[in-house]
């Protein structure tokens, strides 16, 4: 079983592909990418968390959408975002009913904080090992050493495992605030300024390519 984290697919949302330049020639085409890129890496036997904005307030097709998530594979667990509905909350995820803004576990050794939003320091942000997962700022940015965007228009509009949040990880840079609020800790001083990641920068290439 593999645990599969993602963020931000807006299903039927089609302003969020201009806004997010996602670059698709219809929302039709948008949905079944994401939902195809779901469906290539996770199986039924594996564990996707969606980290909010599934869908858009109310600008969806009720159908459609209970369609969408019957073909998500996988045990789905579900944060929810700041667009998502009431209908969405009623979806039959894992944890219906029992929705939290953060959820703390650990994994292969790793204390995971999943938030909608990035969070700036957390309960055990002092420890090496922890690690953020986030969405909401779509392409906007990346992350940092220890708090990485999970959002699809990131990934290739699929989900990512563990394995890859922590490569890309290591990629990039330290929260240029990481010493302000959490001072004196080695090998966390900021190298340089976080930047947008935008998919015209060659230095963002890993945003939204895996």
């Amino acid at each position: 079983m593999t645990n599969w984290y993602m963020a931000d697919p807006h299903f039927d949302h089609w302003k969020i592909n201009d806004m997010s330049s996602r670059g698709f020639a219809s929302v039709e085409a948008m949905n079944e990418a994401i939902v195809e890129g779901v469906r290539s890496v996770v199986k039924d036997g594996d564990t996707l968390w969606i980290l909010g904005d599934f869908a858009h307030d109310n600008r969806y097709d009720p159908d459609n959408l209970s369609r969408i998530f019957k073909r998500l594979p996988g045990r789905k667990y579900f944060l929810p975002g700041n667009h998502d509905s009431e209908f969405v909350l009623n979806l039959p995820w894992a944890n219906r009913g029992e929705f939290k803004d953060i959820v703390e576990f650990e994994e292969a050794g790793r204390k995971l904080v999943l938030s909608h939003y990035p969070l700036l320091t957390w309960n055990g942000a002092r420890k090496h090992s922890s690690l953020n997962l986030f969405g909401h700022v779509h392409n906007n940015w990346c992350g940092s050493r220890n708090s990485v965007n999970v959002g699809v228009d990131c990934w290739n509009f699929r989900p990512a495992k563990l394995s890859e949040i922590d490569r890309r990880a290591a990629s990039l840079p330290v929260n240029p605030l990481w010493d302000v609020v959490e001072p004196g800790l080695e090998g966390r001083t900021a190298a340089r300024d976080a930047a947008p990641c935008r998919p015209e920068e060659p230095e963002a290439e890993l945003c939204p390519a895996v």
